[in-house]
């Protein structure tokens, strides 16, 4: 399992939400650039980053910095922010994103994933944004009537091969997580004769979580906060999942 630093961008600075509340921000650096590269020396094999702005305003926004961190990290960039159509989508792709993830068009217009698949692949994934068991849309200000678990199997009827799934209201709050969130969706993903991977986002806050997390069958789990206020070491975690142990 992979752990994997998510740097938010928002105003061209690396900031942190609380359950995706745009009014509740925690600003952590001026320089995303600067702290993907911070992640990366400390261990990162992976980055999540997000464009906030783009999010909000359904096209991209903050795509300089993005596109500097892409080319510049030297690890797999998986993109969120902004997909809101296939030119978009393919933009990315070409600009070599890792992975481009797509979440609102996912939910209003299903088939056009199918067509994003279908062109990039691999590279496609689906974020499976939920609150109170339904899909969150257009960074997450608004809830949709999609029930989680149709939304994913729809999904994958459709090609989908990777999904993030991240708790709401566990995202940037520091409370732990709820451990029946990631199994449950993992059943629902092993019931599609396709094989789905799934990366867990929210709520990942201590070395216990990430050991805990690792006895799942994830791709990935996403920190974000816990990160930037010290309560989680990446080095430590990332050493903690080759021995085993909670020492490091």
């Amino acid at each position: 399992m992979e752990v994997i630093p998510a740097i938010d961008i928002r105003g061209g600075r690396a900031v942190q939400l609380a359950q995706g509340d745009y009014a509740r921000e925690t600003v952590f650096g001026d320089d995303p650039v600067a702290m993907a590269s911070r992640w990366v020396q400390q261990g990162a094999t992976r980055l999540h980053v997000v464009d906030l702005d783009g999010a909000k305003e359904r096209r991209p926004v903050n795509d300089a910095i993005v596109r500097r961190i892409v080319s510049e990290a030297g690890v797999p960039v998986q993109v969120a922010g902004g997909m809101y159509d296939a030119s978009t989508i393919r933009q990315w792709a070409e600009a070599g994103a890792a992975r481009i993830v797509v979440g609102t068009l996912a939910v209003e217009q299903p088939d056009a994933i199918a067509d994003a698949v279908r062109e990039h692949g691999d590279k496609i994934a689906v974020a499976i944004d939920a609150r109170a068991g339904h899909a969150a849309t257009k960074g997450w200000l608004e809830t949709s009537a999609t029930p989680v678990d149709g939304f994913a199997r729809a999904m994958i009827e459709r090609g989908v091969r990777h999904f993030i799934y991240t708790d709401i209201s566990r995202d940037g709050m520091l409370r732990h997580l709820d451990f029946d969130a990631p199994k449950h969706m993992l059943a629902v993903l092993a019931e599609s004769p396709s094989p789905a991977g799934l990366i867990y986002s929210g709520g990942v806050t201590s070395i216990e979580d990430v050991v805990a997390l690792n006895e799942y069958e994830l791709e990935g789990a996403i920190v974000g906060t816990a990160l930037y206020d010290g309560r989680l070491d990446l080095g430590q975690a990332l050493r903690v999942l080759v021995t085993g142990d909670g020492t490091g």
